[in-house]
């Protein structure tokens, strides 16, 4: 069954079963509330006629003398003026001194539910069959100086009381029926429309194509961005998500926030258009990049643009970059060759069975690293921080820096996706420390110390250096992307600007300054109530 089908049939069958019970409702709840209202002025009534003078007087003669009673008239009189069946008034002995059928009067009142007022007082209702038919009774005892001397029954009869009940329900079921057709209607509407948005398309349909549309949208290697009329990014894919911020946020982080967050450069690209299409060439970090912007109508209404852009590279900058990664891979191979010696050595040692010196070798290789990785293990207690920690540790051994983490340090655990924007907002500063530590290596021992704490409402990472510090001519501009002092580097000028990202996702600030000891620090305070702990 095709889904506005299957929402048809399922509206129609709940619509009509609500309607059903709701008008049940309705008409036991108009019999319950007439009735109760026949009982309350059927007792009214009753009441009136058992304190009127004239009616006390006449049912007291006859109770002394049973032949003579003139009061048939009266009441007949009051009863033609109500919208009651019939008024019977009994003497003590249960003797009518009244009734619409006068054959009937002086005769025994019919139906045992008059006794309990003859006997004790007081007024009640009852449903029940008298000489003319089934009818609501409703009785008041007739007193006089305290003693019961008759009764006064109100009664309306069932047929009639069942013909104004139909009545009602009559005009209410055609109310209900016109609501319902109207209901009807509406689903009917409600149908075509469906049709008419979903181009007779089912949601199994749909889902798939834009399971392939996302497919396809995200195998494109040019970077792809599309924002509203407001400049907030509405879609991005995978390109330009490597592009804008090394893929260190999920595509979804992307959704609503401003492009200028992440791009002053491109945002300010479609601030100076005219909605229409346009090509620029503009330098992302430090490389050429080829953008197209072409504005996105809906009919005839301005919704917002979609950005494609992809990097010019010349043959000199391809070659550059092949060159760089050869150097990379040569780099490799030499790390792996250097600690294959180091296992070569061990095994020898071993297979010469010379145990001590072979546990004096491996326990040169790792006091060094001890004394670094018990701190970490004592005070990170995130494990995705204290890995990355420990990573930079080597690092830096390798590249001849001594790297210190502050005694003080202390990090509980967080959730995943904010331990990986740690985890990449430490490695950067980290990364950069080593880098200007290791750079101006000939004017004094490069040195990196780490400062990293939780205990109070912000999480605070301090990060020092021994390096030259910052340009005067790049202070003001450190932050932005593509901004680097370091040279010869295309990836180069993007740490700080995905730190910078990831501060202003947090809620947090950095800073930095060159303290007294000819060192820079760079402080970094983010707000710990937008990070989750791991429960």
């Amino acid at each position: 069954m095709k889904l506005k089908n299957y929402i048809t049939l399922s509206t129609i069958t709940a619509s009509s079963a609500t309607v059903v019970v709701v008008t049940l409702v309705i008409f036991y709840l108009l019999q319950v509330s007439y009735h109760d209202g026949l009982r309350a002025r059927g007792l009214e009534l009753a009441r009136v006629i058992a304190h009127d003078p004239h009616v006390i007087t006449a049912v007291e003669q006859h109770n002394q003398n049973p032949t003579i009673s003139n009061l048939n008239a009266y009441i007949e009189s009051i009863r033609q003026r109500t919208d009651a069946s019939y008024i019977v008034v009994v003497d003590k002995q249960a003797l009518r001194l009244s009734h619409p059928n006068t054959e009937r009067l002086n005769n025994t009142f019919i139906g045992d539910d008059i006794y309990p007022a003859l006997r004790d007082g007081g007024e009640y209702s009852t449903f029940a069959t008298g000489s003319l038919g089934l009818a609501v009774r409703n009785f008041s005892a007739i007193e006089r100086n305290g003693e019961v001397i008759g009764v006064v029954c109100i009664g309306y009869l069932a047929d009639k009381v069942s013909s104004v009940i139909l009545h009602e329900r009559l005009q209410i079921g055609l109310l209900i029926a016109a609501v319902y057709l109207l209901g009807l209607c509406g689903i009917s509407a409600y149908r075509y429309k469906f049709k008419q948005t979903f181009f007779d398309y089912e949601p199994e349909f749909i889902v798939n194509k834009f399971r392939e549309y996302e497919l396809v949208f995200n195998s494109i290697r040019d970077g792809i961005v599309v924002v509203d009329k407001n400049m907030h990014i509405t879609m991005i894919n995978d390109s330009a998500c490597q592009v804008l911020s090394m893929r260190e946020f999920e595509r979804h982080e992307y959704v609503r926030h401003p492009l200028s967050r992440y791009s002053s450069t491109l945002n300010h690209l479609l601030l100076d258009g005219d909605k229409v299409f346009s090509q620029h060439e503009v330098t992302l970090g430090n490389v050429n990049h080829h953008v197209n912007i072409y504005p996105l109508n809906i009919g005839k209404v301005f919704s917002g643009y979609v950005m494609a852009f992809f990097v010019n590279l010349t043959p000199n900058e391809m070659e550059k970059e092949l060159a760089y990664l050869r150097s990379y891979s040569s780099l490799l191979r030499s790390k792996t060759h250097e600690y294959s010696n180091r296992l070569n050595v061990l095994s020898g040692m071993l297979q010469m069975e010379n145990y001590q010196q072979a546990i004096e070798f491996v326990q040169q290789e790792t006091d060094r690293y001890q004394l670094v990785v018990n701190r970490i293990v004592r005070t990170i207690a995130d494990s995705a921080v204290a890995g990355i920690l420990l990573a930079k540790f080597n690092k830096a051994e390798e590249m001849g820096v001594k790297f210190t983490v502050d005694q003080d340090s202390s990090l509980a655990i967080y959730d995943r996706n904010i331990a990986e924007k740690l985890v990449t907002i430490n490695a950067n500063l980290i990364d950069n420390a080593l880098l200007a530590a290791w750079q101006n290596r000939k004017q004094v021992a490069p040195l990196v110390s780490l400062y990293i704490s939780d205990r109070g409402p912000h999480i605070i990472i301090e990060v020092e250096d021994s390096g030259s510090g910052i340009p005067p001519h790049l202070e003001d501009k450190i932050l932005d992307f593509g901004v680097s002092s370091k040279q010869g580097d295309e990836t180069c000028g993007i740490g700080l600007y995905l730190v910078n990202q990831l501060v202003e996702y947090l809620n947090g600030s950095i800073d930095w300054e060159r303290s007294g000891n000819h060192t820079t620090a760079f402080s970094v305070y983010l707000d710990k109530k937008e990070c989750i702990y791991e429960s």
